[in-house]
């Protein structure tokens, strides 16, 4: 397999570097008391804390109480819109540990109400049978343009007051297979194909990449299941939010290696769309899976 280059991966450009190590910086958790830890968010945040933050946080919590054992899933209910001014306290409930699973229940509060709730099992590596899905055959990231490219390609189509956020420099770099231009008047099949890793390279810890896949993992999802309607995130037609998020974790990888995410929404309906994606390593291997629901809703004068 392709692989990309060190002068590919080391522009020289020291914008993504920076925007990585704060994201490692939101996920290195202060312990506040035991199994109560508290997270912050970044000052650049738009309107609310990002899902996939407050995803990845809660799992860092969690596994700061279980030793050794890796997650391999979790399933996750957002409760309210995060304040992205105040902190928020993650408080973690030791549910079990057994033989071969532990489980863990982390409640996410900011001013004295919960704004997120999670569990999360965890499990010791164990041999077994084996199948997955084929990862399709797409081009690799290297032959592809970066989202920032695209980005600055429609940058003029923006509302003056989000270009600053839109353009602004991420910690997870992504390639879009077949990127849609969603400020133009279409429709597309509900179905979106990106690369996507890490900014720059990370420390060699398996829960650390984890949590940072949690974290992409809930940047382009609901997207998705706006494609066949022609809206975008920017619409002030819509009310957009994640409602819950789950993922399993199958096999090892690293987030700042190239990840493939195929996504696809397959209903929407009432005021809420499903998506679902697999994420696979760009040797073919499946990695994790995800599944979400979110709050996709026609604004009218009475919300």
């Amino acid at each position: 397999m392709n692989q990309p280059t060190d002068g590919e991966r080391n522009s020289g450009e020291s914008g993504p570097d920076k925007a990585l190590a704060s994201l490692l910086d939101l996920l290195d958790l202060e312990t506040i008391e035991t199994n109560i830890f508290r997270g912050v968010s970044p000052k650049d945040r738009w309107q609310r804390v990002f899902g996939g933050q407050v995803l990845g946080q809660a799992l860092v919590s969690a596994g700061r109480t279980v030793e050794g054992w890796t997650c391999h899933s979790l399933h996750a209910y957002f409760l309210r819109a995060g304040d992205p001014k105040t902190p928020i306290l993650y408080e973690v409930d030791r549910s079990r540990d057994g033989q071969s699973f532990s489980a863990r229940r982390v409640v996410a509060i900011q001013n004295g109400v919960p704004i997120f709730t999670m569990s999360a099992s965890f499990e010791d590596t164990e041999q077994g049978l084996e199948h997955q899905n084929a990862m399709p055959r797409v081009p690799w990231p290297e032959e592809l343009k970066t989202e920032q490219q695209l980005r600055n390609e429609i940058v003029a189509e923006l509302p003056e007051p989000v270009r600053g956020w839109f353009l602004r420099v991420r910690p997870i770099e992504i390639r879009p297979v077949e990127p849609p231009n969603r400020f133009a008047k279409g429709n597309y099949a509900p179905r979106q194909v990106v690369w996507f890793r890490a900014a720059g390279p990370m420390p060699h810890n398996p829960a650390l990449h984890q949590c940072v896949l949690a974290y992409a993992s809930d940047m382009t999802l609901l997207d998705t299941s706006l494609l066949p309607h022609g809206y975008n995130l920017f619409s002030g037609e819509l009310q957009l939010a994640s409602l819950d998020h789950a993922m399993w974790f199958h096999r090892p990888f690293r987030a700042d290696e190239w990840l493939l995410y195929v996504q696809e929404s397959p209903s929407a309906s009432g005021s809420r769309s499903f998506n679902r994606g697999e994420i696979f390593r760009r040797d073919g291997t499946l990695v994790a899976s995800v599944a979400q629901e979110g709050l996709v809703r026609l604004r009218t004068s009475k919300n």
